[in-house]
């Protein structure tokens, strides 16, 4: 979904969550559905969600700085980070200039992606007789790396000389992300940072785990904020923005979308 069509979906009020593909979790959606007021041990009790379709209609593995041969099978939570990070950079107007002085820091939550957990399965049942199981590749063995491999990656793909991080500050990390990127201009250290975030966890480990903290919304419905609300509603996705000091924007003639002024910072703690 491109920035358009999710302001679109915002503007007109849809609702994008639903319900998980059917062969999305692997398993009989009977066998780990549960009722909300009975045993949820190894279970869920719901099996909504936001989730990102038909991807690999839109991403084009061309015109980066690895070939797209080693992109090829890299698990979805590198190839969002690649494919939004450079579509930031072309909506700046940045794509075609010099990225030695650019740079990138996004959240990263570091649950087991969903390549990272296909690579597991796929090890785990080498061994089982009788199983057809394909061979571990060198590809997918990488995707063990979902923490830091995003990171690298797009540093690689985009030639960014000033790095790119990855951080896990759970639901405040874009946040974080924000804060350090505008830490980076202020500094000088570089004249443009990618500030964003990815989230591409195994879907069904997200599921059962939030149930299991009783955190998982027994409804199906996210409303922050509302005296009604149950519990989080997991999503997947990626978004970034590409930040600039402001004179060097001015001066520039970049269009502007928006200016950071002051950032705050909260991930949970003792009080409310």
């Amino acid at each position: 979904m491109s920035p358009e069509e999710l302001w679109d979906a915002v503007e007109s009020g849809r609702d994008l969550v639903t319900s998980v593909d059917d062969d999305r979790w692997g398993v009989d959606r009977s066998d780990v559905m549960c009722d909300a007021t009975g045993d949820s041990r190894d279970r869920t009790w719901s099996d909504r969600g936001g989730y990102v379709r038909d991807f690999d209609d839109v991403f084009d593995p061309d015109g980066f700085a690895v070939p797209a041969s080693e992109i090829a099978g890299l698990d979805p939570v590198v190839t969002w980070t690649m494919h939004t990070a450079r579509a930031a950079l072309r909506d700046a107007g940045r794509a075609d200039d010099d990225p030695t002085r650019f740079g990138a820091v996004f959240g990263n939550l570091s649950f087991p992606s969903a390549g990272m957990a296909a690579f597991a399965q796929s090890v785990w049942l080498r061994d089982v007789a009788g199983r057809d199981v394909d061979d571990v590749t060198a590809t997918s063995a990488r995707n063990r790396f979902n923490s830091g491999l995003p990171a690298l990656m797009l540093e690689r793909a985009l030639g960014l000389g000033s790095g790119a991080m990855a951080l896990d500050a759970a639901c405040a990390s874009s946040l974080y992300a924000i804060e350090l990127a505008c830490a980076r201009l202020h500094d000088g250290t570089s004249d443009l940072m990618l500030a964003g975030a990815v989230n591409c966890a195994d879907d069904l480990f997200i599921h059962q785990g939030f149930t299991a903290l009783q955190a998982l919304s027994k409804t199906g419905r996210s409303r922050p904020f509302h005296p009604d609300a149950d519990g989080l509603v997991p999503a997947e996705g990626c978004g970034f923005v590409a930040l600039r000091r402001l004179d060097d924007a001015v001066r520039d003639g970049d269009v502007i979308h928006g200016i950071i002024r002051g950032v705050g910072l909260s991930n949970d703690g003792r009080g409310r």
